[in-house]
């Protein structure tokens, strides 16, 4: 542990006076020093635009830039690297593969979405079937935070073109069976979209194990810089599904009358992208390719475990999300106290993590809330943390209840 919080600078701040404990890992992740050296490589060092430049810093820029893609191909176990998207994040992914889908779809089609989603898997799906006329469905989930799946395969009977689902919900923290609901959805004909933001950094994730038809992420949640993400997409879809927005480096030919567009994966990616950003992603990617999936699983679920057993001690405390598979994300809130002041107490203690609705909010109306309170763990984070962050709890609980 020593070893891995020493590469995160940041985690040695004090806060009013406290140690820092940085509990607001589904939000962001700390970076460690491997990705800030990377960045500030690029410009000190490298600076230049990519592709099309035939000077040594260009060459050079495109290289590295390129590799980073090479390596979250292999860290995601697709087959091509002309299947790996770099988008500004989950959220820009899931809105380009549901503006194209657009395209395919008509009045009495379906698209299936779950309560649990973020809002940038739930709206853009949202506005397509608005849009399009389709009917947008909406599949519940149950009180522990799993989804039932005889519920689920019955939904899919209605013959549903498009299911997009959370692989890890960020508000209930609980693993869904991707690869079991993926196969459900493929035998009733529909494509597969999975929102990898939560899952990325907390379990492995082989795309061709999974079948799924898209998978996207934020580096930011994985260790990596902000601005950048991943959109990986089976190469038929890609192929099939139309620009996201035009101007350079998509372009294959422009003629008065006509354009031309540039072949995968330069198609979605128009524009001068995060270069700086993207040579900080194979670091972030080999940081916990480091510690190792089975450690950091086996670690963050022992932080789960404490977390749910010293919060569930505390008088009047609900969790929501108890089910089987949680990972890495605590949510709860103190009967009679408003989320964001238990926020403003544990951060005067130096705790930060995060209050709100946590762009869920059709699922904190199911939950019967406006909000509450998300403790997120991390590689970095340890057992001493947990029991502050239940110690800081506690002394929330006395103060406001």
């Amino acid at each position: 542990m020593h070893d891995i919080r020493r590469q995160f600078p940041l985690l040695d701040r004090k806060i009013n006076g406290n140690p820092l404990v940085y509990l607001d890992n589904a939000a962001t992740t700390q970076k460690p020093r491997a990705v800030t050296d990377a960045m500030l490589d690029y410009y000190r060092n490298i600076n230049s635009n990519i592709h099309r430049g035939v000077h040594h810093l260009s060459q050079l820029a495109t290289s590295a830039f390129e590799e980073s893609r090479q390596r979250v191909m292999k860290f995601m176990g697709a087959a091509q690297h002309e299947q790996i998207i770099f988008t500004r994040g989950t959220t820009e992914a899931v809105n380009l593969v549901a503006n194209g889908f657009r395209d395919f779809l008509k009045k009495g089609d379906r698209v299936l979405v779950t309560i649990a989603d973020h809002h940038s898997n739930f709206v853009p799906w949202q506005q397509a079937c608005l849009r399009s006329g389709a009917t947008f469905d909406i599949m519940p989930v149950e009180e522990d935070g799993t989804f039932d799946l005889e519920l689920f395969g019955r939904k899919l009977s209605q013959g549903p073109k498009m299911v997009a689902f959370p692989h890890i919900s960020n508000v209930l923290g609980i693993e869904n069976p991707v690869k079991e609901m993926t196969a459900m959805a493929h035998a009733c004909g529909a494509a597969v979209l999975v929102d990898g933001a939560q899952g990325i950094a907390h379990c492995p994730v082989d795309v061709a194990d999974l079948d799924c038809d898209f998978y996207c992420w934020s580096a930011h949640k994985i260790y990596g810089p902000t601005g950048i993400g991943v959109l990986y997409g089976k190469r038929e879809w890609l192929e099939k599904l139309p620009p996201y927005q035009f101007g350079g480096e998509m372009i294959e030919e422009v003629e008065l009358e006509r354009t031309t567009f540039a072949a995968l994966p330069f198609k979605f990616e128009a524009g001068t992208p995060a270069i700086a950003e993207g040579f900080a992603l194979k670091p972030a990617l080999d940081f916990v390719q480091g510690v190792g999936f089975d450690n950091l699983r086996e670690h963050e679920s022992e932080l789960t475990r404490m977390a749910l057993d010293g919060l569930g001690r505390i008088k009047g405390l609900r969790i929501y999300g108890k089910g089987e598979g949680h990972s890495g994300v605590v949510s709860f809130n103190l009967d009679g106290a408003y989320h964001y002041d238990v926020g403003v107490i544990l951060d005067q203690l130096g705790i930060a993590v995060r209050t709100g609705h946590h762009c869920a909010q059709p699922l904190m109306k199911h939950l019967g809330v406006q909000g509450c309170v998300r403790a997120s763990f991390a590689a970095y984070n340890t057992g001493e943390e947990v029991e502050r962050l239940v110690a800081g709890v506690k002394k929330a609980a006395e103060m406001l209840v």
